[in-house]
């Protein structure tokens, strides 16, 4: 686990970064790692690694590999390998992923179906 927070400390390890003035609407896809500080509304769709910053506000559905909320999400999150909601966060919708870190201080509205891994 510790080296994903160090992936989440040091934005430079994270190949975009959408910062805290931006706010955007729509389709989003990627491939490796994003962190969204911002707004954003829409869909998300990725095989890599979605970060909500602590700032973040995002109303999507969301298919990736590895999410990892710090920030506020209302949405459908379907993860491929795992879901994280940190301390703080806050997290309204539907979760499907294999893997689940749910750490004290989180706040979940919705229900979780713990499905298989991708293959």
């Amino acid at each position: 686990m510790a080296e994903i927070k160090e992936i989440v400390e040091d934005e430079n390890k994270i190949d975009t970064v959408i910062s805290e003035d931006m706010e955007l609407k729509g389709r989003l896809v990627f491939k490796h790692s994003l962190k969204i500080k911002g707004n954003f509304e829409g869909k998300i769709e990725s095989d890599g690694h979605l970060i909500l910053g602590q700032e973040s506000v995002v109303s999507a559905d969301i298919k990736a590999s590895l999410v990892s909320i710090y920030g506020k999400v209302n949405g459908k999150i379907r993860a491929g390998k795992r879901i994280e909601l940190y301390k703080k966060s806050v997290t309204r919708g539907d979760l499907i992923t294999p893997d689940l870190y749910v750490e004290s201080g989180s706040h979940v509205d919705g229900t979780c179906v713990m499905s298989e891994k991708d293959a």
